[in-house]
């Protein structure tokens, strides 16, 4: 092995974290994106250091469900991502999404420098006329990605039977489908 093949390769990916209720929702529908390398299911927005699934399911730890993905501008856009948010959940409903109730449900998107926090507040106000009620979500700097557990990493892939993605999960993946067909990687790319 010599010096040039031990030089680390630049990458191109940014990353984008946001919550819009359940994780296993929001991974199971921004995973199918192209340009999207990576979605993990976490929490950020705390008060706490590497918070348990059931410390932030008190609604004690401040923390919201997330997902943290990993993508290629080139492919997909920071905006585009913030636009399939926001019309893949609820924006209009404070801290909670469907049966789900509790501030580990709001919805935010975290941003990471200047730029993103105002391209992310343009997208909003753009989307807003989509909307009969004034969109909620919170937009809140990055401090911390806190990933979850193994069993609620690609928990819809893993659980396809399970009543909550038979019941939630899925009607959502058909909705995005539609919404998004131009969008969704090929059976090559998965």
């Amino acid at each position: 092995m010599n010096a040039v093949s031990l030089q680390k390769v630049g990458s191109k990916t940014r990353k984008i974290t946001f919550g819009g209720g359940c994780f296993w929702c929001t991974e199971a529908i921004f995973g199918q994106l192209k340009g999207v390398e990576k979605v993990e299911s976490g929490y950020s927005g705390g008060n706490i250091s590497n918070p348990t699934y059931r410390e932030v399911c008190s609604g004690m730890t401040g923390h919201a469900e997330v997902i943290e993905i990993t993508y290629d501008p080139d492919e997909i856009s920071f905006e585009d991502l913030i636009l399939i948010h926001l019309s893949t959940h609820n924006p209009t409903t404070s801290n909670r999404q469907g049966a789900d109730v509790g501030t580990q449900y709001r919805s935010i998107i975290f941003y990471r420098n200047a730029d993103e926090k105002q391209r992310a507040i343009d997208v909003l106000k753009e989307m807003q006329p989509s909307f009969g009620e004034n969109i909620v979500t919170q937009i809140a700097l990055f401090e911390q990605f806190y990933k979850a557990d193994s069993d609620h990493q690609d928990y819809y892939a893993n659980n396809p039977e399970a009543q909550y993605c038979e019941v939630v999960i899925h009607p959502k993946l058909q909705k995005f489908r539609i919404l998004y067909k131009e969008k969704i990687k090929s059976e090559k790319q998965s």
